[in-house]
């Protein structure tokens, strides 16, 4: 049995549904290039908890720690936008997650330059750094166009 309106009340219902959940994975996910609020939803995606929070010149880090013992921080610019994330522990992070709109790009991209244990994508104005081995990874993500002013791409991990 199908839900029924009468008399063309609540038309508008279908589509007003339709359009909160195309909405549901924004709000479900937080990633680089989102905002500040997009940090809460990591952690609970990530089901991280919080270690600290840090105010530097130009931006604030916000610090959580996984389940695995990796360490992620998410570098939020003064203007409320995450501008870079960073890793390092035993098992690498969701990237899918920290990436967001920019995973596509990123899992599509050739690998620059590498090394034993060491690569580096760039893909517009995404810069995805990995080094590491099993049991010991680390690395960092950022937008170069999104980093503040006087903020390094090395402050970044």
């Amino acid at each position: 049995m199908g839900v029924r309106f009468r008399g063309g009340q609540h038309r508008w219902l279908p589509c007003f549904g339709g359009a909160v959940l195309a909405c549901i994975p924004l709000w479900a996910h937080a990633a680089l290039g989102d905002t500040v609020q997009s940090v809460a939803a990591d952690r609970m995606k990530l089901h991280a908890a919080t270690s600290q929070s840090r105010t530097a010149a130009g931006y604030t880090m916000q610090e959580m720690t996984l389940p695995s013992g990796t360490v992620i921080r998410e570098f939020i610019s003064a203007s409320g936008m995450v501008f870079g994330v960073a890793w390092q522990g035993p098992a690498p992070p969701d990237l899918q997650q920290l990436l967001g709109r920019y995973f596509p790009g990123f899992a599509s991209a050739p690998r620059g330059p590498h090394g034993r244990g060491y690569a580096r994508t760039e893909q517009g104005n995404l810069v995805v750094e990995n080094t590491g081995h099993t049991g010991a990874m680390h690395g960092h993500a950022y937008l170069t166009d999104g980093l503040p002013a006087g903020v390094n791409p090395a402050d970044i991990w």
